[in-house]
């Protein structure tokens, strides 16, 4: 069973991977250990900051001063990129609302939604198109080198509604609706989520990787 060490603190991401998952891998976190990086996601694409993300942390706990075994950092980077709006929030996602402002680290939910709605009212409904995206780096501990970064991607198409909707999820997931469907992310729950979310393409194509690794 592969030991992963998945680059984030954000319980919703944790949550999310381990089902996903299943009993197949063994999925720690940073709440796991007591170390805290402050990594600046400095990189203009969801890949090169799961990149920086990964080797940063492959890098410390090649070290093993944890004892947690890992073999494997798992960083992910995703976010919600809107027609409309040329791709943004893209990469700035977490923190579209601090955009105006300048404050440090990511904004409240409630503000990025907030905002995305503002700049798409005047946006038609057949023009409100989405998708979220994820990109997914996976490290050996062994070797914590650019070379050995091996990616997985994923995307969800989707539109944005005008209100938010639902009390699942997190995000901007209120306000997505994804293609073939007529309710947000946030209404739908985490089963029919975790079937067609970004993350979840992108984690079907990590297990496949393993899977034909451990064949092969």
């Amino acid at each position: 069973m592969p030991v992963l060490f998945l680059a984030t603190g954000n319980s919703h991401k944790i949550d999310e991977v381990r089902s996903i998952l299943g009993s197949d891998f063994t999925v720690l976190s940073q709440r796991d250990t007591n170390a805290r990086f402050d990594i600046p996601e400095t990189a203009h694409t969801f890949e090169g900051n799961a990149t920086l993300k990964a080797l940063a942390w492959a890098a410390y706990l090649r070290t093993d001063t944890c004892n947690m075994n890992v073999e494997f950092v798992l960083a992910d980077d995703s976010g919600l990129e809107v027609d409309a709006l040329q791709g943004a929030p893209g990469v700035h996602s977490a923190r579209f609302a601090a955009l105006d402002s300048g404050a440090p680290g990511n904004s409240p939910d409630s503000e990025n939604n907030a905002k995305l709605l503002r700049l798409l009212d005047p946006v038609p409904d057949p023009a409100r198109s989405a998708r979220f995206r994820c990109v997914l780096a996976l490290v050996p501990v062994a070797t914590p080198v650019p070379a050995a970064v091996i990616h997985f991607s994923g995307s969800c198409p989707g539109r944005i509604q005008r209100q938010p909707a639902g009390g699942g999820g997190f995000g901007y997931d209120p306000l997505f609706i994804p293609d073939g469907y007529a309710a947000s992310f946030a209404e739908l729950g985490a089963e029919i989520k975790n079937r067609l979310s970004h993350r979840a393409r992108a984690l079907e194509k990590l297990q496949a990787w393993f899977k034909h690794a451990g064949q092969s």
